[in-house]
C-alpha cells in the first residue's frame, strides 16, 4: 500500500474516497459556472434567498465522496443512468466499477471516483445530520444519494426555507400554477392599475394615446438647508442609467433644472440639458463621503442625519420612470422606443396619491403588514444604525403603495385553501422583497434595481427606487419573477439533473428518476439540544463563522412578513423576533464575544461528536483568513474529540500561500471522531509533517493547482499528523497547544525544507540508516553532503555507512574542536553532542548550559532523547522526566 493510499484514521475504521483524495480541480470548474447561473444549475436553491450558500455541486461532490469507504460492497449501492428509462450499469460504468473506483482514488488519482458525479448514485443505510442546515443544500445533495438526511436550524426563517426546499420534490408544479392563477385572477390587475405610465410615444391628445408599464419608480430623499432653507436633492450624482440599445455608450442622466431626463456622452465630464440647454457636471451631487449634504445654492454642509433628525425626518420626491410599452413593443418600434426612462409626469404624482389614499382608507388591509417596531440590534443600531435615518417601524422601509399592494398580495395568498400551495406563495412574496422596498436603490451602472441585501445589511439609500410588485416582461425580482422561480425549482426537485464539465464542454444529464428530499426532514431549534448519540453516519454542514453577517437579525426582514400567515401554524413564528442570544455568532449588541462563541462552538461540536457513530464523518465548510482562526479552528475540533483528516480549498487562486499577503479560503475540511492521543514531542511530529508533506507534494506537482491550493491540502495534511498527539506534543518542557503548533506548521509549509537537525534526528530513529536514506533526506534539504561530511555527521567505510553521533570519534573531535576553539558560532545539534561528551566523560558542564540555555538547544534535546529511546539526553540538561512522556509507541 502506498503512502496516499494508507489509512490515516483510526485502527480498524473504513477510510473514505475524500480522506485519500479530493478532485478539487473538477469541483470548482463547475461550482464556478454554478455560482454564476444558479437558476440553471440548481432552481431549487434560488427560490428564496438565504445568505452563504455554498455551491450545490460541492455538497454533492462531499457526499459522493464520503458515503462510500473502503468496506463498500456491491450489496450496498446502486448505479443507474439519469433518465426516464434507467438502465443499471450502462456506459459501462457498473458497481463492481465503483467499488474499484472506491479503492483507486488517492492524492494523485482523485478523480478515479469522478465518473460517477453525473450518474444516479444509491447508497443504501446512511443517515446524514446538518446541524446548522441553513437553507438547505446538504440535506438536498444527500439526499439525492438515498440518504436519510436530518437537519436543523434555530432560524424560523432558515427552517421554513429549507422545509419547502426538501417538500419540493413531492409537489406537484400543476396544483401550484393552479394556486397562482386564482391569486392572479383575484388581485393582479388591481396591483398592476397602480403601476402604469403615459407612454412617450403616444399622442394623448388623440385617441391612440395608451400607456406603458412602470418597471420602476425613481425616488429621491430630500432636506432643507440649515442655513438657506434651500431644498437640497440628496443626489449623490445625476446618473439615472446607463444608456442602452444604439445608446450604449452614453449616460441616462437627470437635468438638475429642468428635470428631464436626457443622454450625455460623459456623466462625469460638463454637460448640457437637451431639454433646457442647462450645463451642469452630472458626477457632482449634493451628498458628499461620510454622509453630508451640501447646499447648492450657498455650500452649507451638514450631516444627514442630524439634517433628518432636526427636521423630523425627510421628504420623497418621484422624478423619474423606468417604463416597457407592450403596445409599443407589438407594433415592432425600436427597443429603445417601447423601453426606456423618462421624466415623472403629473400623472405618474397622481397615481402615487391615489394608491395613498386607498392605503390610508382600506384599514381592513392593515392586518397584512408588519407594523410593529424594528428590534434593536447590531445591524440596526450600530453597524448602520437605521433609527438614525428616520426609520422605526417595519413599515417604513415601504412607501404607501408597496404597503397597499404588498397587503393586498398576501391577502390573496391567506385565502388559498390548500396549505402547501399557500406556503410556495408565500415563499415567492417573500422573496420579492428583496426587491420591493424603499431600502433599495437603483444601480444606474448596471440599470437595475438593487437587492436590499447587496451589502448584506440594512443600508437606507438618498435615492430609492420602487419596483412594480407584480411585474412586468422586464424587471427584477418582482413577484411573477419570483414565482416562476419557485415553479422551476420545484420542476426542478420533481426531476433533478446534473451539470458537469467533459471536454471542456458543459453537459447537462437527463432528468434523474428519484426526487430531491426523499426521507428529509428539517427541525426547527437550537442544534445543542440534540440528544442522539452514536446515530449518524455523517455530519455534513456549514457552521457559522465568529463574525459572519448576523442571520437573525438580517432574516427578520423576511421573518415579519411570514409570521402574519405563519404564527398560526407554527410555534416558532409566534414571536416577535428571531432568535437573538442562543446564536453561535458574535454579536457585540449582546456583548457575545469570539470567545463565547469559541465556547458555543465548542459545546456543538460535543453534541456533533455524540451523535455521530464511532467511525463517522464530520465534513463542513468553513472561511478561514489567517493563522489564528486555523489554531481555534484546531484547537476546538482536538478539545471536542475529533482528529482531522484532510483539508481542500473551493475556489482558492491564489498564488501565494504564506508571504506577509493577506489570505483568504473557503475550505473543506473532514475530520473523525478520535482514539486517544498518543504522546510525541514536537521534533518527531516535525519530522514526520515534513515526510508526508514531501510525499503529499509529488502527488500534487503534476495536478493543475495553485500554491493556494497546495497550500490548503499541505495544511490538511499537517493537522492529521497532529490531531493524532493533540494535548500530548512535548517542546522544551511544556506541552505545545494548538495554536502553537498551527503557528510551526506554518512555518514548515512556508519554508518545506529539511535541516541539519532534522535529517539527524530521522537518520537517528532508524536505528540502522543506510547511505540511499541520507540521499532522499538530502533532495529535501538545502544542506548539501558536502557540509555533513564536513561536519562528520556521517561517513563511509567501504559500502558501509556510519552516523557522526556523539561517541563517533570523529564526530566527537569535531565538535570539541569546534566549541573549544571558538570557530563560529555552534549550532544546537553541536552544543548537544558536545555536552553529550562532556557530560559521559564526567566533566562539567554548568559553564556551557548556563551560556547556551535556550529553547531551541532544550528542544534539540528532547527531539535526540525520543529518535534514541536515551534520556541522557534530557539528565544532561537537569531535566528529570518520564520517557513515557515522549514515546508515541
Amino acid at each position: 500500500m502506498s503512502e496516499q493510499e494508507h489509512s490515516t484514521g483510526s485502527e480498524g475504521r473504513p477510510e473514505l474516497p475524500i480522506e485519500r483524495g479530493f478532485p478539487i480541480e473538477r469541483v470548482n470548474e463547475i461550482a464556478a459556472k454554478e455560482s454564476r447561473a444558479k437558476q440553471h444549475y440548481r432552481p431549487l436553491y434560488t427560490m428564496h434567498k438565504w445568505w452563504a450558500r455554498r455551491p450545490g455541486c460541492l455538497f454533492r461532490a462531499i457526499s459522493l465522496y464520503s458515503l462510500l469507504d473502503e468496506n463498500t460492497t456491491t450489496d450496498d449501492v446502486e448505479v443507474y443512468e439519469p433518465g426516464e428509462n434507467q438502465t443499471l450499469g450502462a456506459n459501462g460504468l457498473t458497481t463492481n466499477q465503483l467499488i474499484q473506483a472506491i479503492a483507486e482514488t488517492s492524492v494523485d488519482e482523485p478523480e478515479a471516483l469522478w465518473e460517477f458525479y453525473p450518474k444516479d448514485v444509491r447508497i443504501n443505510d446512511k443517515k446524514i445530520l446538518d446541524p446548522f442546515m441553513g437553507g438547505g443544500t446538504s440535506l438536498i445533495e444527500a439526499s439525492r444519494f438515498g440518504a436519510e438526511t436530518i437537519g436543523y436550524d434555530l432560524n424560523p426563517v432558515a427552517w421554513f426555507v429549507t422545509k419547502k426546499e426538501l417538500e419540493a420534490g413531492r409537489t406537484d408544479p400543476e396544483e401550484l400554477q393552479a394556486a397562482f392563477n386564482r391569486v392572479k385572477a383575484d388581485v393582479a390587475e388591481e396591483i398592476k392599475q397602480y403601476y402604469r405610465t403615459p407612454c412617450p410615444n403616444a399622442n394623448h391628445d388623440h385617441e391612440d394615446g395608451h400607456e406603458a408599464d412602470v418597471m420602476y419608480n425613481f425616488w429621491v430623499k430630500e432636506l432643507d438647508c440649515a442655513s438657506c432653507d434651500h431644498t437640497v436633492p440628496l443626489f449623490k450624482d445625476y446618473r439615472v442609467a446607463k444608456g442602452r440599445y444604439e445608446n450604449d455608450d452614453k449616460y441616462n442622466v437627470l437635468c438638475p433644472d429642468c428635470g428631464a431626463i436626457t443622454l450625455v456622452d460623459d456623466w462625469q465630464e460638463e454637460s448640457e440639458c437637451n431639454e433646457c440647454a442647462h450645463e451642469w457636471v452630472p458626477k457632482e451631487g449634493n451628498v458628499s463621503r461620510g454622509g453630508y449634504y451640501n447646499c447648492p445654492e450657498c455650500g452649507q454642509k451638514k450631516s444627514i442625519t442630524d439634517g433628518i433628525a432636526d427636521q423630523s425626518g425627510y421628504d420623497l420626491r418621484l422624478y423619474a420612470v423606468e417604463y416597457y410599452c407592450e403596445d409599443c413593443d407589438n407594433q415592432g418600434k425600436q427597443k429603445s422606443d417601447y423601453k426606456g426612462y423618462k421624466q415623472a409626469s403629473v400623472a405618474d404624482k397622481r397615481l402615487f396619491e391615489d394608491a395613498k389614499q386607498e392605503w390610508e382608507t382600506r384599514t381592513d388591509l392593515h392586518d397584512y403588514v408588519p407594523d410593529e417596531e424594528i428590534p434593536a440590534g447590531h445591524m440596526t443600531s450600530e453597524r448602520n444604525p437605521v433609527f438614525d435615518h428616520g426609520y422605526e417601524a417595519w413599515t417604513d422601509f415601504y412607501n404607501p403603495r408597496q404597503l397597499l399592494n404588498l397587503s393586498k398580495l398576501l391577502k390573496s395568498i391567506q385565502s388559498i385553501t390548500d396549505k402547501n400551495a399557500r406556503e410556495y406563495l408565500l415563499l415567492a412574496f417573500s422573496e420579492c422583497l428583496r426587491c420591493n422596498t424603499m431600502m433599495v436603490g437603483y444601480q444606474a451602472s448596471a440599470s437595475k434595481i438593487a437587492d436590499i441585501w447587496r451589502t448584506n445589511s440594512y443600508d437606507p439609500p438618498t435615492s430609492p427606487a420602487e419596483n412594480n410588485l407584480w411585474g412586468t416582461r422586464y424587471g427584477m425580482i418582482t413577484f411573477r419573477k419570483s414565482w416562476d422561480m419557485v415553479l422551476s425549482g420545484v420542476k426542478y426537485a420533481n426531476s433533478p439533473t446534473e451539470r458537469y464539465v467533459s471536454g471542456g464542454e458543459t453537459r447537462e444529464t437527463d432528468k434523474f428518476a428519484q426526487s430531491t428530499g426523499e426521507n428529509s426532514v428539517a427541525h426547527q431549534g437550537d442544534m445543542r439540544n440534540i440528544d442522539t448519540e452514536n446515530e449518524y453516519d455523517m455530519v455534513l454542514t456549514d457552521p457559522p463563522y465568529y463574525d459572519n453577517i448576523i442571520y437573525s437579525e438580517v432574516s427578520d426582514y423576511f421573518y415579519v412578513w411570514q409570521k402574519i400567515l405563519l404564527k398560526d401554524e407554527y410555534e416558532c413564528f409566534q414571536h416577535e423576533k428571531t432568535p437573538r442570544a442562543e446564536s453561535i455568532v458574535t454579536n457585540p449588541y449582546l456583548d457575545k464575544t469570539a470567545e463565547d462563541f469559541e465556547h458555543e462552538m465548542g459545546q456543538a461540536l460535543e453534541v456533533i461528536n455524540r451523535a455521530l457513530k464511532d467511525d463517522g464523518t464530520l465534513a463542513f465548510t468553513y472561511h478561514h483568513s489567517d493563522e489564528e482562526s486555523w489554531g481555534e479552528l484546531l484547537e476546538s475540533l482536538c478539545n471536542t474529540g475529533f482528529e482531522v483528516t484532510a483539508t481542500y480549498p473551493i475556489n482558492s487562486d491564489l498564488h501565494k500561500f504564506i508571504g506577509g499577503e493577506a489570505v483568504s479560503f473557503d475550505i473543506v475540511i473532514v475530520a473523525r471522531p478520535a482514539d486517544e492521543q498518543t504522546p510525541t514531542s514536537w521534533r518527531r511530529l516535525r519530522i514526520d509533517i515534513l515526510n508526508r508533506l514531501e510525499t503529499l507534494r509529488e502527488s500534487l506537482e503534476d495536478r493543475e493547482l495553485t500554491q493556494g491550493d497546495i497550500g490548503v491540502v499541505a495544511m490538511g495534511a499537517c493537522f492529521a499528523e497532529y490531531s493524532k498527539h493533540h494535548d500530548e506534543v512535548r517542546r522544551d518542557g511544556e506541552i505545545m497547544t494548538a495554536k502553537e503548533a498551527v503557528a510551526e506548521i506554518y512555518d514548515i509549509i512556508a519554508e518545506g525544507a529539511l535541516g541539519e537537525d532534522d535529517i539527524f534526528l530521522d537518520l537517528l530513529r532508524s536505528r540502522d540508516p543506510g547511505y540511499d536514506d541520507l540521499n532522499k533526506l538530502l533532495r529535501r534539504s538545502d544542506v548539501s553532503e558536502e557540509e555533513l561530511r564536513e561536519k562528520a555527521l556521517f561517513r563511509m567505510d567501504g559500502g558501509d555507512f556510519h552516523l557522526g553521533d556523539w561517541s563517533d570519534a570523529e564526530r566527537q573531535a569535531y565538535v570539541v574542536e569546534k566549541v573549544d576553539a571558538g570557530a563560529g558560532e555552534s549550532t544546537p545539534l553541536e552544543r548537544a553532542h558536545f555536552l553529550r561528551y562532556r557530560y559521559e566523560e564526567d566533566k562539567s558542564t554548568s559553564e556551557y548550559r548556563a551560556e547556551w540555555e535556550d529553547d531551541d538547544l532544550r528542544e534539540l534535546c528532547e527531539g535526540l532523547a525520543e529518535a534514541s529511546g536515551d534520556d541522557t539526553y534530557l539528565k544532561m540538561l537537569g531535566v528529570d522526566v518520564d520517557m513515557s512522556e515522549f514515546q508515541s509507541e
